[in-house]
């Protein structure tokens, strides 16, 4: 299929393409790396095709040849998370010198081809001995997640230009702590609010122990959906604004404004949480934005979706899901919204003004099965033409970063859902490029003829 050209994007747009530690790495218990909460979770057989997250991609062993992968596609950058077991088994205490050295070399392989490193100090995978000991329930891991990143940094800040703090806390709380479809496996539906406010508190620390370290450039990657309301009633209403408080101001709120969206909610919080938001809403230098799809939410009734993610939602919660009608669905059975992308962007510059820092899109994407990826071709297109529109509405979008790289292990997921521009062969691990890996590969390069000539 022949597509038109993409509109001209500003000189300097960063393009990129992501990928996550426990989702490539492999190499779960190699040069010394400690067992994660996820290398826990799944032990216990809750990978639904029986994937062995083990062995990821094996992107430990193969990072160079993943690397050529990624200079063949004219990536500006490399979103890549580093594995806080890998570097500290405990989640404090002694330093694994050999994880450290996996990504010293990971760093230089990246730079030597002209790659922006943009690491993630956490994309989910806790220390197995922290999650033993509350997990993010407990205030303590925060301050072990600010060592753990000044230790990195010191490292590293040589030559990484560009840093992220966390990777999607709302699913972590969600997901990890509320549902207990993902790793820790808590179910403590509302009692999971701790969480947030101890991730929080962790990239608040952290922000502050990267520049301490001589870090630069600092961001942090949330997860955001425009959410829609299903019906007119107030219980419709009220549904789909908790939702929409829960998902996405829970946590910009606190970091854009040091404030919490709701007194409901700061009332909820452990801790001095007045001291904790003046350290969690240390200025930023940028803001990721991670979008896949709008929700369309209102109050609990018979037709709200009984799953989401693969969480089943329970019966008590004050708000149902409902199914967003799309002519296109992907293969995890989400709706193809592209708009939703510039109604998000725009939503959140109308919220904070002038407080938003330059936004960076740190994931999306899409799954679907097979080499000839034509409809991973349309959702790309489509979704760059709706942030373009953004930006000429007036949201500084700075670059962008597509999920992802490879194949991966889907999270509960396992291997059934793929989402890379390189579909992976979990037999062999053999890479083999996509058609949409050769699409974004000229989308780039036609961005680089027209900035390169002065054209718009």
């Amino acid at each position: 299929m022949t597509m038109p050209p993409l509109p001209a994007f500003p000189p300097g747009f960063l393009w990129g393409a992501s990928a996550s530690a426990f989702q490539t790495e492999g190499a779960a218990d190699a040069e010394g790396k400690g067992p994660s909460g996820w290398d826990a979770f799944a032990a216990q057989g809750r990978i639904k095709d029986g994937a062995d997250a083990s062995r990821g991609t094996g992107f430990h062993a193969r990072y160079r040849e993943d690397v050529a992968l990624l200079a063949g596609l004219g990536a500006d950058a490399f979103r890549f998370s580093v594995s806080w077991p890998r570097v500290i088994p405990g989640g404090s205490g002694p330093v694994n010198a050999a994880g450290l050295d996996f990504y010293d070399r990971l760093v230089d392989e990246l730079c030597a081809h002209g790659i922006t490193p943009a690491p993630t100090f956490y994309h989910w995978d806790t220390p197995l001995p922290l999650d033993e000991a509350g997990g993010w329930l407990n205030r303590d891991t925060a301050a072990r997640f600010a060592e753990y990143a000044s230790i990195v940094a010191e490292r590293l800040a040589d030559r990484v230009p560009m840093w992220i703090t966390i990777n999607e806390p709302a699913e972590v709380t969600l997901l990890g702590y509320g549902l207990g479809e993902h790793a820790p496996g808590k179910q403590l539906l509302f009692d999971a609010l701790p969480a947030a406010h101890h991730q929080l508190l962790a990239h608040g620390l952290a922000v502050q122990a990267l520049r301490a370290a001589g870090a630069a450039n600092i961001g942090i990657a949330l997860s955001h959906s425009p959410v829609r309301t299903a019906g007119t009633s107030d219980e419709d209403r009220f549904g789909a604004e908790l939702y929409d408080t829960l998902t996405n101001w829970l946590f910009a709120d606190p970091i854009l404004t040091g404030r919490y969206p709701d007194e409901n909610f700061a009332a909820l919080m452990p801790g001095p949480v007045a001291e904790d938001l003046a350290v969690i809403s240390a200025p930023l230098d940028w803001y990721g934005v991670n979008y896949y799809q709008p929700m369309l939410v209102g109050a609990p009734a018979a037709d709200a979706l009984g799953e989401f993610a693969g969480a089943t939602m329970p019966a008590e919660l004050p708000f149902g899901l409902r199914n967003i009608e799309s002519e296109q669905r992907t293969d995890f059975d989400w709706p193809v919204v592209p708009d939703g992308l510039r109604e998000l962007l725009v939503l959140l510059k109308e919220r904070f003004g002038d407080r938003l820092p330059p936004v960076y899109i740190t994931e999306n994407g899409c799954s679907y099965d097979g080499l000839d990826d034509q409809r991973r071709i349309e959702f790309l297109d489509a979704h760059l033409r709706s942030l373009r529109e953004a930006m000429e509405a007036g949201v500084d979008v700075r670059g962008y970063f597509t999920w992802s790289l490879t194949d991966n292990i889907e999270w509960v997921e396992g291997t059934s859902q793929r989402f890379g521009l390189v579909h992976v062969d979990y037999e062999t691990l053999e890479r083999t490029p996509k058609a949409s890996y050769g699409w974004y590969r000229d989308a780039i390069a036609a961005q680089r003829i027209r900035s390169a000539r002065g054209r718009p």
